[in-house]
């Protein structure tokens, strides 16, 4: 799983260079951000899947930030940001606003862009919308956190199996020298 994420991920010096991460200076010097181990990678995940469902301006920046002060990786958590875009972001955010109208009672209003775009009708929406993206903001975090948690701990196990079918290959077969005997 490592090498396939290695392979993925921009290298770091790509990303100290960009002009919205520079804001943060020397903190990016810390090695835990650059890091990719199970415990940084699934709180690159939950830190970016968290981040997705808040206000579309800045998510970057604060993914970033939360990476900062929490230590995981820093690539992880800033790219899974782009899983909310102009394609995603109107049914992520209606989704988060019937969950949160459910749990407040209030009724659900369908998807009808006259009254979505009417900027008038939002303050009675709000509530409903923050509830919901928090909600829905812990449980993909939650979810991606033990996601991936789960999958580089079946990886290390398939690893290890691979490590000892190999190794009790090696010691049934005759050594290659006598200085094996």
């Amino acid at each position: 799983m490592r090498r396939w994420l290695k392979g993925i991920l921009p290298d770091p010096r790509v990303i100290l260079e960009s002009r919205w991460i520079r804001v943060f200076g020397s903190l990016l010097q810390d090695p835990n951000l650059w890091h990719l181990n199970r415990r940084s990678a699934s709180g690159a995940v939950a830190v970016g899947l968290f981040m997705m469902y808040m206000p579309p301006f800045g998510q970057v920046f604060m993914a970033a930030a939360a990476a900062i002060k929490l230590r995981v990786n820093l690539p992880i958590a800033a790219s899974l940001i782009w899983l909310s875009n102009p394609l995603t972001i109107p049914p992520m955010f209606y989704l988060a606003y019937v969950i949160g109208a459910f749990l407040t009672g209030q009724p659900i209003r369908t998807f009808e862009p006259d009254f979505w775009l009417d900027w008038h009708n939002w303050l009675g929406v709000l509530g409903p919308l923050v509830l919901g993206c928090l909600i829905c903001a812990c449980t993909a975090a939650a979810a991606g956190y033990f996601t991936v948690q789960w999958l580089w701990r079946r990886s290390l196990r398939r690893e290890i199996r691979r490590r000892r079918a190999r190794y009790a290959g090696a010691r049934d077969s005759t050594p290659s020298s006598r200085r094996h005997m």
